[in-house]
């Protein structure tokens, strides 16, 4: 089994159909990092083979037409997301593995499912599997398999395709600059390429300056079905008028900052240890909760901007916007106090993680990398997985975790996600609400 992940097409023999669907018919085996994503018990054969008939052709044309939603949109809770990122919706009369890709922006994750007994069904997949691959990596084995049914296009001479036609306009979108930072900004959005409106894709593009372009591309992955381009200017009137003010230069620094890369380190590692290493900086026991008052001195903040709540109005973000090195702004979303708290030591990992010169920092609901971090951080900050998990001693009942979150002061999902994390619970108990 390969050490690496790929798309494996073993030609066969089709004998009806278009020149496309004839030329593209084959074995096609998934394979990542040892586990066999295609692998199935044959109803026909009665035996497991790991590469079924299916119409690489599809396939290629599937990942072509997705490619920058693939690379760059973040999971989100919609039938357009399902469309673009589940294999399973490419139908034209195969059945296809149940594999959904998942992007952060710096790796990709398969996450691979059996499906389900059904009768009359002659192929069942049951692999049950997640794979993490470094963005690079899934972009490389992409183009080679494209470009291996391409070839087998030419083979057959099939001299046209819409295959072929789709590929072309996205290598020639990859190579223009200016064009490669439309599409991605289309595909944090939610959007396939070309859908957003090119004077709103615009004028928010040049809004840049006023956030930052990782910051604004953080807004976009924001974005949920259904909204409109995000409205860079509300969210700075909000900041100002109704943001509580901070000082910049009040904010504690981490000392070392270990250097990372970000396809070799997951997100969530990169937070904790950036908590862990914040945490032994400022001689705090691993069972001491941080209150209110220090948390807002670490981050330059007064201690009623976690005291009580701002009376923010239609905003699904919380965020900081510098206006200078003596004062910057912070809103925060949540009306809770363990929510506040949370939001803030985010904004305090970001803070801490990266070096960043934008004018504004996002903390958003989306699950990019940097995002990702921010919650690393904070869960480990506010509650350091070994002191909860020495203090359940291993009681996972909801009576001990809430126990264990009003002693750190935070949120019972911020414990039982730590828990999931760490495989102290499963997590479909995490997703339940156990």
């Amino acid at each position: 089994m390969s050490n690496r992940w790929a798309i494996k097409a073993d030609w066969a023999l089709l004998e009806s159909g278009s020149p496309e669907e004839r030329a593209g018919f084959a074995a096609v085996k998934i394979t990542a990092y040892g586990s066999c994503l295609t692998a199935g018990h044959d109803r026909l054969l009665q035996s497991v083979r790991e590469a079924p008939f299916l119409s690489a052709y599809h396939l290629a044309e599937w990942l072509a037409w997705n490619w920058w939603r693939l690379r760059w949109e973040p999971r989100k809770s919609a039938a357009e997301w399902e469309m673009s990122h589940s294999m399973a919706s490419i139908g034209n009369g195969y059945i296809w593995p149940a594999i959904h890709i998942l992007s952060d922006g710096q790796n990709v994750t398969l996450v691979s499912k059996p499906t389900p007994e059904r009768e009359r069904t002659p192929y069942r997949y049951i692999s049950d599997a997640v794979s993490f691959i470094p963005a690079s990596d899934f972009e490389s084995e992409i183009d080679i398999f494209i470009e291996t049914v391409l070839r087998r296009l030419e083979d057959c001479q099939v001299s046209k395709s819409n295959l072929a036609d789709i590929w072309r306009a996205v290598l020639e979108e990859r190579q223009d600059i200016s064009l490669a930072q439309q599409r991605k900004l289309e595909a944090l959005l939610g959007e396939d390429p070309g859908e957003v409106d090119e004077k709103a894709l615009r004028h928010l593009l040049n809004e840049a300056a006023l956030t930052g372009q990782a910051a604004l591309e953080e807004i976009a992955a924001n974005r949920a079905s259904g909204q409109g381009v995000p409205n860079i200017a509300t969210l700075i009137e909000l900041a100002r008028s109704e943001g509580v003010r901070t000082q910049p230069r009040d904010r504690i620094q981490l000392h070392s900052v270990a250097t990372v890369n970000p396809q070799e380190t997951p997100a969530w590692k990169v937070g904790a240890q950036a908590a862990q290493s914040l945490r032994k900086q400022i001689k705090l026991n691993p069972d001491d909760a941080i209150s209110n008052r220090t948390l807002s001195e670490f981050y330059g903040a007064p201690v009623s901007l976690l005291s009580a709540p701002q009376a923010v109005s239609k905003i699904d973000l919380s965020l900081s916007l510098t206006e200078s090195n003596e004062q910057s702004r912070v809103l925060l979303r949540s009306k809770r106090e363990t929510g506040r708290r949370f939001e803030l030591a985010r904004l305090l990992g970001d803070h801490v993680a990266y070096a960043t010169s934008d004018p504004m920092i996002p903390v958003t609901s989306s699950s990019t990398y940097r995002q990702k971090v921010q919650r690393a951080f904070a869960a480990e900050f506010l509650s350091p997985f070994n002191a909860v998990d020495k203090m359940l001693g291993g009681d996972y009942s909801m009576e001990s975790q809430q126990d264990v979150a009003h002693h750190f002061n935070v949120s019972e999902l911020t414990v039982r996600t730590l828990l999931a994390n760490h495989d102290r619970i499963s997590r479909s108990e995490l997703e339940e609400g156990y």
